[in-house]
């Protein structure tokens, strides 16, 4: 089962493909809602994003969660802030209609309002500022160089930058082999999950990228199940949140 990590294998997803048929794909993020439940990856972010309401005086936020799948994520996000009291406006975008309209679709079933949209995070300049940025799970779809290139394109359009994405160790292929068949009956989540620990990074790894794209200042932590979690904010955020 196991193999060496010394590398990054970049091999591509089953889910990125092109010609997915829409059952294959509900199916699959069906399996990866249960494993965002699992791995709590909501709860990792929000004591970050009230500590940046609390430091703007709960003016206000807008934040958009980048290539958001189902929406999970950005759902729950939205479900703490109503129940905080927090005017926190959520946005989510990805690059499949078919993950736009179940993001949608979950949302209404949960009585929040995020909004949608259709967007490539590989070539495509964001449409608007927004106070946070939120990415989970992304970045070990990306080569170091496209990497690279999205930190330093959201870190100009955005006061905060959160990212969480697997840690490429031993333990996590063996999380991700496991919990994906103990969480999702799809064959292709199984694939993936496995596929997503090889291409990931390790903390020297994304700690160099987001050096090379200019966030000095970012901080890494690691949280369950063997991920990590970059937390960058813009120099001009202290100035504000002291005004």
């Amino acid at each position: 089962m196991f193999m060496s990590l010394s590398h990054r294998r970049l091999e591509g997803e089953l889910m990125d493909a092109a010609d997915l048929d829409d059952q294959t794909h509900l199916q699959a993020l069906r399996g990866l809602r249960r494993i965002n439940v699992a791995s709590r990856t909501a709860a990792v972010l929000w004591p970050c994003i009230l500590r940046i309401a609390e430091a703007r005086h709960h003016r206000p936020l807008k934040l958009l969660d980048v290539a958001t799948g189902g929406g999970d994520v950005a759902i729950e996000l939205a479900c703490r802030a109503r129940r905080a009291g927090i005017a926190l406006e959520v946005e989510a975008c990805d690059i499949s209609p078919t993950a736009l309209h179940v993001a949608d679709e979950a949302a209404r079933h949960q009585h929040v309002a995020v909004r949608c949209f259709c967007w490539d995070a590989r070539i495509e300049p964001l449409p608007r500022h927004y106070h946070i940025v939120i990415s989970t799970l992304f970045l070990h779809h990306l080569d170091d160089p496209e990497i690279v290139s999205l930190l330093r394109q959201l870190s100009y359009q955005t006061d905060h930058l959160l990212i969480s994405d697997l840690l490429r160790c031993h333990l996590g292929y063996g999380l991700a082999y496991f919990g994906t068949r103990l969480l999702s009956s799809s064959p292709m989540v199984h694939e993936d999950g496995v596929r997503s620990v090889r291409a990931a990074l390790t903390l020297p790894e994304a700690r160099r990228l987001a050096r090379e794209a200019g966030l000095t200042t970012a901080t890494f932590q690691c949280h369950w199940p063997s991920r990590f979690l970059m937390q960058w904010s813009s120099p001009e955020f202290g100035k504000e949140s002291r005004s």
